[in-house]
Parts: structure tokens; C-alpha cells; sequence
């Protein structure tokens, strides 16, 4: 099915086509099984090709079925016909409070267009600017909008994060910025009890963790390893869980439901002798795993763990063995049918591959040391289980982290119990809410521990080596190393001389493709000016080195330092055949001008020959003076420029025949030196 999600995605089949294979399937299917059992047996390959053949169908009708563009009341089908729709929208979750706005998302329910009112379907992020109206809104609250609505673009960096295919994922392509005068809050309530009873519940949580565990970081890691809520987190501390490979701690993940399930098999065990417990015992399991889940967000790792927990709890209460493998198996195929996008979801991918490198790594890797000490013996069961995590993890983290943390072992070591503790406790925390000086204690008790850990993760963090970091890793590298992984797994366990071979081939490709890269990297020389808005920021490279130009806020800035890191780069002083200065960048073939407010360029009688111009931080000054002192094949608007002012500078340099490209609008603008 995965393979039909993916072509269903990126080559879009007519879906009249997949039905009319997908109904002669199985038509054969049902004609190969009336045939005689005598003839089935010698071509019963022909069953197994038809029945993927129905799961490979079954994934691209499921990329159809989950686009909301297919519906005829889509809302981007009715935008082009007015400059500026009137909306009705109502609100899907609590406001968000971001540094000057607050975000939340909204479906839209009715457009009006010719005199009447027409349903419509879909979902939009919305940013309210921050008003006294705003703190107004809240879950299911419903409003008249008119205002126009911009489709969902990328910054355009290289190395960026794919906001737009993210959204996309999540079926939402349009976003909208309203100030009080743009909208009119509506008396009715479109938010359902349940959704409503789960906000309440959550903001219950949060307010009980901020009043009675102290610190602000503390604080902000209760909130993440309980409920999932990050946005109280400190980002140089996200940056040391990162660094020492423990994100997963503050990241909601099979771990935390793995840890309540084993506390409430604990707690239920005295009863296992009760009649009532065959009945009460899985649907309190169940409501509270799920419950759990929905609480913290439903994301692709939690769920994960919710349906395998499901499957085993209703096969324990059938008294059925259930493998689990297909337990695994069954729950990522429960999941891609409930949203087939999670196979682009780096939780998902994660979590399914971790699980996947225990169960298959683990024992292995256990048997290596045999330890009569039951304490050693137990640690050594603890870091087998974390080294077996990241044998198929590796490939993952390597492409879409660009880093790999050493001390991974040595911080999990001591962050995983921890963190079962301080989960315990919060719990704990939430069951004696009410109790004076009790709530105070337990709350004072889980903040030292969380101290604690931060303290030992950030000290980890800090150690010489600690991470190796911009790893640059392909798509076609990931693959590659797990043709590599499972074909050495493979021999290892079967002794196929075979899958060695193919090991070996994977590993050559692989070194084949870092050298080819190598080459590549070292021979290259441009410049990058990047779309960090209200910031001027360019990046000259040359080889794996790179020198900055701009503002100090925008070249620390984290979608920069992303870029950098995707591609390898490390910092440098001075380039050779290239002389760099504050407004001028030249080599052999190219030069670049960059104008700003204290550089002008003045009107003269012989135009200066460059070859490309950037303009930054918004000077006075017309396209017309550029092309009286300069002559150049581009200009570049960077985007620490005003949109306004772009858009009018674009119509002077098309009345000029002017080259022009604006990275607000166009994303980073990337040439070779």
C-alpha cells in the first residue's frame, strides 16, 4: 500500500484508471478462488500478486479520497472569483500566542457570492493581530471575515524547511492575517463538547504545571513531557536535547504511553483475580491510552503506539497470541488509511523504524555480553535496547537532522528513568491538585528532578565531540544505507554469502556518491542571498567554507544556520581568486554591488559596468538612478526591503527592462561566482 501512496502523490494517476484495475483485481481474485484446489496449489504466486495489486490501488485511491482539493466546494475554487471574499469561519483550537500575533486554524464553512450564501469546505491558518478582540476568541467561535486570502508559500532557502508541503500534508494551502477591522465575531458556536471538554482538560494540565513547579525552563519541559505542549520550552535547551540525541524525552512518543501502560498494569494487577477486571481492565486501559493520546496532540508516534497498545490489549482479552510484527504492521496499515500523508511524517517514520530496529536488533546485541550481576545485567538490557533504536533510525537522522549525536548512549542512560520519574510525578502532581502543601511538594520534587536532567543533558551537550554536525545526506545516501543495514543484518543472521556481497555493493555506491559530492562541494563557488524577512542576509561560498554579509540577528538566524548545515558548510575567513568587502563581492567572472543608505549611487554620464546589484534595507533611491550609474544583468531585492516598496521598484525595473528578483516573493536567490 506504501508504494501506491507514493505513486499516487507524486505521479497522479487518473483515478478512473486505478478503479477500473482496482475492480479487475479483484475479479481475478474472486475467479482464482473458485477454482479447484488442485490448480490453485500450483499457481498460488498469482494470489499474492493480486492482492497487492488491491493494497497498491487501495494507496493511490487513498491519496484521492484525503485531498481536499477533489471536493467541489473547495475553498481555493471559489477565490478567483473575488479580489475579497466574504467568509464564514469558525475556529478548531485555542489561540496560540506567537511574539506578534496570535495563530490558530479555522475552517470555512460558507462563502457568499451572487446574492446568497454557498457551503464551502476547508481549512486555513489564521494570525490575529494582538488586540483586546483577539484574547476574545476561542475554540469553535465563529466569524464573518473579508479580507483576501494568500496561498501558502515557502521561504524559498535552500535547506528549508518545506513549510508549504507540510500544511499541504495536513490539507491546508491558504493562510490569512486579520486585524479587528477585518472581521465581525458571530454570536454562535461552532465547537463540539468533546473537542472542547479535551482543550479544557489540556489548559486544566497546563495551569497545574505552571502554578506549582517552579522555573521557567522547568516548567516549559513538564509542560512538553506531559501534554506535548513546547511552546514554554527554552530553544537553546531543545538544541541540547537534540545535540545528545534525548529529543524523544520532550517530544510525546510511544515512551510516554509505554510508560503509563506499565503503570496501569501495575496499578491493576492486585485486581487480576476479580470477575469484573476480564471487562473493566481493557476498556480502562483503552480509554485512558487513547484518551492520552488525543490529549497530547494525536501525533504520528503516539499513535503508533495507541493501535499497537489496542491490538495487544483486545488480543489479551480474546486470549489470543498476537506476533508482533503484525501487530506493527497492522498499526502503521490502520494509520495510513486514517491519513496516507504520515508516510512523509518524520515522527511516524521514526517511531516505525525504531520499533522495528528493537525488535529486530535488540536480542542480538544482548547476547553479545552475558552478566550475572542482575543490576549490570539490567543496564545492559537498557543500552542494548538504545543501540538496536539507532541502527534503522541512522539513515533517518542523518537526512533530515544533518548530525549525529556521539553521546547518545551515556545521555539516554540517564534521561530515559529520569524522565519516567518526573512523568510519574506529574501525574501524581495532577491527582493531588487540590491537596494543600501535598501539590506544593510533589510539584517542588519534580522540578529539582527536571533540573536536574536539563542540567546533565546540557553538561553532556557541552562535552568536546559531543556531536558531529553538518552532515550533508541525500535522499539516494538514506536508501543506499538501508540497502546497506538490511542486507549485513541479513547475512549476519542467515550467513548469506550473497547479502554480503550486496552489503558490500551498497557501501561502495555510498562512498562512490560522498566522493562524486566531495568534488562537487570543493569546486563550487556562489552567493546566497536569503529570505529571512525585515533582515539582510548573504552567504558567499567557496568550497565547504562560507563568509557572511548582514545584520548579526539574520545570519544566526535558524533557517540560515539550516541551509549551512544541509549543505556542509563550515565557517571561513578568506577565499582564494574572490575579494570580499562590506558592499562589493568580485571574482574572475562575476561581480556584485550591494547598495543600502549609506552607499547611494549618484547619477553619472559613464555607467559603471556590474553584474549584479542587491539592494538591502531600504534606500531612497529609484530604478531609474541605477540604470543611469550602472549597467547589470540583475538586481536583486533582498528581504529586508518593505513588500510595498519592492512592488513598486519591480514596476520602475519593468518600465526599465530591468532584470528584478525579490526573495520575499521569489525565495533566495542563488548565483555562481
Amino acid at each position: 500500500m506504501g508504494i501506491g501512496i507514493i505513486i499516487g502523490f507524486y505521479f497522479t494517476p487518473k483515478i478512473s484508471i486505478v478503479y477500473t484495475y482496482l475492480v479487475s483485481t479483484v475479479s481475478f481474485l474472486i475467479i482464482f478462488h473458485r477454482l479447484p484446489i488442485s490448480k490453485k496449489y500450483s499457481i498460488r504466486w498469482i494470489e499474492g500478486i493480486l492482492i497487492n495489486g488491491i493494497f497498491f490501488c487501495l494507496g493511490i485511491v487513498l491519496i484521492y479520497t484525503k485531498d481536499p482539493r477533489e471536493a467541489r466546494n473547495w475553498i481555493g475554487n471559489y477565490l478567483s472569483a473575488t479580489t475579497k471574499p466574504i467568509i464564514k469561519l469558525s475556529i478548531l483550537e485555542p489561540l496560540l500566542e506567537k511574539d506578534k500575533s496570535y495563530k490558530t486554524t479555522a475552517s470555512a464553512n460558507a462563502i457568499f457570492l451572487k446574492d446568497r450564501w454557498v457551503p464551502i469546505s476547508g481549512t486555513l491558518i489564521v494570525y490575529f493581530a494582538k488586540d483586546s478582540q483577539a484574547r476574545k476568541l476561542y475554540f469553535g467561535s465563529s466569524l464573518l471575515v473579508q479580507i483576501p486570502i494568500q496561498p501558502i508559500k515557502n521561504m524559498g532557502n535552500p535547506g528549508g524547511f518545506d513549510y508549504q508541503q507540510y500544511c499541504a500534508f495536513q490539507g491546508i494551502y491558504h493562510q490569512i492575517y486579520l486585524k479587528k477591522e477585518n472581521y465581525q465575531l458571530l454570536a454562535e458556536n461552532a465547537g463540539n463538547r468533546f473537542m472542547h471538554a479535551l482543550f479544557t482538560a489540556k489548559e486544566y494540565a497546563l495551569s497545574i504545571l505552571t502554578k506549582y513547579i517552579p522555573g521557567k525552563k522547568e516548567a516549559g519541559v513538564a509542560e512538553a513531557l506531559l501534554i506535548g505542549y513546547r511552546v514554554d520550552l527554552d530553544k537553546d535547551l531543545v538544541q541540547s536535547y537534540s545535540n545528545t540525541g534525548v529529543v524523544h524525552i520532550i517530544a510525546i512518543s510511544g515512551l510516554h504511553l509505554g510508560m503509563i501502560y506499565g503503570l496501569l498494569l501495575l496499578l491493576l494487577k492486585p485486581l487480576r483475580q476479580k470477575k469484573y477486571i476480564h471487562w473493566v481492565k481493557p476498556l480502562l486501559l483503552l480509554s485512558v491510552l487513547w484518551g492520552f493520546s488525543l490529549l497530547t496532540g494525536a501525533s504520528a508516534s503516539i499513535l503508533r503506539s495507541a493501535v499497537m497498545f489496542s491490538f495487544i490489549i483486545a488480543g489479551e482479552s480474546l486470549h489470543r497470541r498476537t506476533n508482533i510484527y503484525n501487530t506493527l504492521a497492522a498499526s502503521a496499515f490502520c494509520l495510513l488509511v486514517f491519513n496516507p500523508y504520515l508516510l512523509w511524517d518524520t515522527g511516524f517514520l521514526l517511531s516505525y523504524t525504531a520499533v522495528l530496529s528493537i525488535l529486530v536488533f535488540m536480542k542480538p546485541i544482548y547476547q553479545c555480553f552475558y552478566l550475572k550481576n542482575k543490576i549490570l545485567n539490567h543496564i545492559w538490557q537498557l543500552n542494548a535496547v538504545t543501540l538496536s533504536a539507532q541502527i534503522l533510525t541512522l539513515p533517518l537522522i542523518l537526512f533530515y537532522f544533518h548530525q549525529f549525536p556521539n553521546f547518545f548512549l551515556l545521555a539516554n542512560f540517564i534521561a530515559v528513568p529520569l524522565s519516567g520519574l518526573i512523568l510519574y510525578g506529574e501525574l501524581l502532581l495532577l491527582v493531588f491538585a487540590k491537596i494543600p502543601l501535598l501539590n506544593e511538594s510533589i510539584g517542588k520534587i519534580d522540578s529539582f528532578l527536571i533540573k536536574q536532567m536539563n542540567g546533565y543533558i546540557e553538561r553532556t551537550g557541552k562535552l568536546p565531540f559531543a556531536v558531529t554536525d553538518t552532515i550533508p545526506f541525500s535522499v539516494m545516501e538514506s536508501i543506499l544505507l538501508y540497502g546497506f543495514l538490511f542486507s549485513l543484518a541479513y547475512w549476519f543472521f542467515q550467513k548469506n554469502q550473497r547479502a554480503f556481497l550486496i552489503s558490500l555493493g551498497c557501501f561502495l555506491l555510498i562512498s562512490g556518491y560522498r566522493f562524486v559530492s566531495w568534488i562537487r562541494t570543493h569546486q563550487q563557488t556562489k552567493l546566497i542571498v536569503y529570505n529571512i524577512p525585515r533582515h539582510s542576509v548573504m552567504d558567499i561560498i567557496q568550497g565547504n567554507r562560507f563568509q557572511s554579509i548582514g545584520d548579526s540577528e539574520g545570519i544566526q538566524h535558524f533557517h540560515v544556520k539550516a541551509a549551512r548545515k544541509e549543505m556542509g558548510l563550515l565557517p571561513g575567513k578568506s577565499f582564494a581568486h574572490l575579494a570580499v568587502s562590506a558592499n562589493l563581492i568580485a571574482s574572475a567572472h562575476t561581480s556584485v554591488l550591494v547598495i543600502n543608505s549609506s552607499n547611494l549611487p549618484k547619477i553619472s554620464d559613464q555607467p559603471l559596468p556590474v553584474d549584479i546589484i542587491v539592494i538591502s534595507n531600504n534606500p531612497n533611491l529609484e530604478m531609474e538612478q541605477i540604470a543611469h550609474r550602472f549597467t547589470c544583468r540583475q538586481i536583486v531585492f533582498d528581504s529586508s526591503n518593505p513588500l510595498w516598496k519592492i512592488r513598486e521598484w519591480k514596476k520602475q525595473a519593468d518600465s526599465l527592462h530591468l532584470r528584478h528578483h525579490a526573495t520575499l516573493e521569489q525565495g533566495a536567490y542563488i548565483v555562481s561566482l
